[in-house]
């Protein structure tokens, strides 16, 4: 396969969807959020010991980036995974020998 063969768009929005995920605070929100899991910023902060301010850019990046989504209920909102497979691609890293 040679990289003509490959969709460079694809390719670049699977780069930036990684780089969004690579801060050791939105590995564990990302954590936080497997297996169909729903939080709002107020429970991932808390869980997380940061400044709600931060929980909620780190947020904003992952959703930016379309790494995960949200939905209002009432006076909540709730943040979830967009694709279960985003589960899968942080076990496989965090099952990763460190060298």
């Amino acid at each position: 396969m040679s990289i003509s063969d490959l969709n460079i768009e694809k390719l670049e929005g699977a780069a930036n969807m990684l780089k969004a995920i690579a801060h050791p605070m939105r590995i564990a929100i990302l954590n936080m959020l497997e297996s169909g899991n729903k939080m709002t910023v107020s429970e991932i902060h808390q869980q997380l010991g940061l400044e709600q301010s931060s929980t909620s850019h780190h947020l904003g990046i992952l959703k930016d980036k379309g790494i995960l989504s949200s939905k209002r209920e009432g006076k909540n909102t709730y943040y979830f995974l967009r694709h279960e497979n985003f589960a899968k691609v942080i076990d496989c890293v965090g099952n990763c020998p460190l060298h």
